[in-house]
């Protein structure tokens, strides 16, 4: 095979998920890339990226889109935390070897890779995770649904000759994932084959591939239908409102940590984790939206291994959950109640700290800052407080 290029870094532990969005949609008959219509009214592609953006297992994505859709993906994608996006090629997979070359162009290249087609736009947390967890045992892994229909084929007149077994026979489905060195120099070697899938190409090269259960729900939107039912589904649904509360007291230290921002300021916060009372409150919100409890419940202050980890770990539990519920966030409201340190000069990296660990946009995010002039004990200077209030649909 194609030498591996010196970008690969055999330390490496990232994990990114390349996006083809590359395609013209033909089989739709309509004047727009699927990829930009309309579900429930966001672009299909950005629904896409944010189950990658906001997944706890992903550190970044990597959009691959036709040269010509600059503009129809920059409006799509405005406020999500994506890598710039690579134009992709004449072929599928002309466009992902693109931009797999796009990342060990861009050292230390990624450990692994998932390989997801834009027009997927339900795939959910637990499946992402699923075919993330399997790399660690196995160098390619798929997601997949058995065949359980009776299968037949058909001849040029339409008439069926042939019943076709379906032992053995799965429906393929994406993400799917691979050890980066091993897919890039495949798609390298097979650059000219015409492939229709990633695995395809896996195959070809000798790599095992490793099969996970997939899900009815990720299905590829690729005709009118299959646009009109997406539609349903998302514009169906009941909204779902949830609050949350927390208090920290201050003890000694320099620095607070506020919606993931560190902030300078005479003491520390005093708390089991890194006691970020912001994201602490928001993540109770969430949890209170989905009636799944509270941060208690799911992280308790009892067990020592959650001591000093970042608060982004719940909030990301809490995304996660509600993405494997077919769930969307509407809009997020975080109130931070302190006589100090001044919340102002960090409103901006706050909101975009959140809306990039929920995988949303910036204008979904509000925070704000409030005083108790100077009564209780936030007026007193003895602790921060903060509430929050977040809107969601559940199908």
């Amino acid at each position: 095979m194609t030498p591996l290029p010196s970008a690969i870094s055999a330390t490496s532990t990232t994990c990114i998920a390349v996006v083809v969005a590359a395609g013209r949609g033909a089989r739709m008959a309509a004047d727009l890339p699927k990829q930009y219509m309309d579900i429930g009214g966001e672009p299909l592609i950005r629904r896409t990226l944010q189950a990658f953006c906001s997944h706890p297992d992903i550190d970044g994505v990597l959009p691959v889109i036709h040269p010509d859709d600059a503009a129809l993906f920059a409006d799509a994608a405005r406020g999500l935390n994506v890598m710039a996006p690579v134009s992709g090629g004449a072929t599928r997979q002309d466009s992902v070897r693109l931009g797999l070359e796009s990342l060990a162009s861009q050292p230390p290249a990624p450990a692994r890779v998932l390989i997801h087609d834009a027009a997927r736009a339900f795939v959910s947390a637990p499946l992402i995770s699923s075919v993330v967890q399997a790399l660690n045992s196995h160098p390619a892994v798929i997601p997949g649904i058995r065949v359980v229909d009776t299968l037949k084929r058909e001849n040029a007149n339409g008439m069926v000759y042939e019943t076709v077994k379906r032992d053995d026979l799965w429906r393929a489905q994406t993400p799917q994932g691979f050890r980066f060195p091993e897919i890039l120099a495949a798609h390298r070697e097979f650059m000219v084959a015409t492939l229709t899938d990633d695995s395809a190409v896996a195959e070809m090269a000798g790599l095992e591939v490793t099969l996970v259960e997939g899900e009815e729900d990720n299905v590829k939107i690729t005709t009118t239908g299959d646009l009109d039912a997406a539609r349903r589904k998302w514009t169906t649904g009941v909204s779902r409102t949830g609050t949350g509360f927390d208090v920290h007291r201050f003890c000694d230290g320099d620095a607070v940590t506020l919606c993931g921002v560190t902030v300078a300021h005479t003491h520390s916060l005093e708390g089991h984790s890194d006691a970020d009372v912001a994201m602490h409150a928001l993540t109770d919100a969430l949890l209170g939206a989905m009636a799944a409890g509270d941060i208690g419940s799911h992280f308790p202050p009892t067990e020592a291994q959650w001591r000093d980890v970042p608060s982004k770990i719940f909030l990301s539990h809490a995304a996660e959950l509600l993405s494997s519920k077919n769930g969307r966030i509407i809009n997020v409201d975080v109130t931070i109640i302190c006589e100090m340190p001044k919340i102002g000069p960090h409103r901006t990296a706050m909101v975009e700290r959140l809306a990039a660990i929920l995988g949303i946009a910036g204008e979904q995010v509000n925070v704000k800052a409030t005083t108790t002039e100077r009564l209780g004990f936030t007026g007193r200077g003895e602790g921060i407080a903060a509430q929050a209030v977040i809107t969601i649909i559940l199908p």
